[in-house]
């Protein structure tokens, strides 16, 4: 069980990208047909790779494993600390978007969702990681040891390389 509970690094930027796509579809889709069932996959989801990375979940597996490897324009290695950080937002936010709704109606819990959808489309789109921004100067603050990412302490130098 152990290897299971291990968060990979470095990741694949095409699987990120992935699954930050399939979280745009879930969560565009609770919003437009109003179901706010939907949040029961992306809390799981979001939970599990925070955890375990892409093993536990299916949008995970799906990305690592059969899509995401294909995609050859966007596979490059990338630091997983900050991915795993990306990922940990996104459990925050579909978590509290699911307890409002429980408690206070969709209408007000739909809003919770869309940073998520913005972000997460960021990272799908156009290959821009909010959480792993936040995550560089959360280091650069003296927050996060910079022992955590080596790369990620140096902003500059990561974005210079994405050019």
């Amino acid at each position: 069980m152990g290897r299971f509970l291990r968060y990979p690094n470095p990741v694949n930027e095409g699987s990120s990208r992935v699954i930050a796509l399939g979280v745009v579809t879930m969560a565009v889709a609770a919003e437009v047909l109003r179901l706010p069932v939907l949040l029961i996959p992306l809390v799981y989801g979001f939970c599990v790779r925070t955890a375990a990375g892409p093993t536990l979940s299916p949008l995970g597996l799906l990305a690592s494993r059969v899509v995401g490897p294909r995609i050859v324009r966007w596979r490059r290695p990338v630091p997983g600390p900050p991915k795993r950080f990306s990922q940990a937002i996104g459990a925050v936010l579909t978590v509290s978007a699911t307890v409002v709704w429980l408690t206070v109606g969709w209408g007000v819990a739909r809003w919770i969702l869309l940073p998520l959808v913005v972000a997460a489309g960021l990272e799908g789109f156009a290959g821009y990681c909010v959480g792993c921004a936040i995550f560089g100067f959360l280091i650069q603050w003296g927050v996060v040891p910079a022992s955590v990412c080596a790369e990620c302490s140096n902003l500059s130098a990561r974005w210079a390389t994405r050019r």
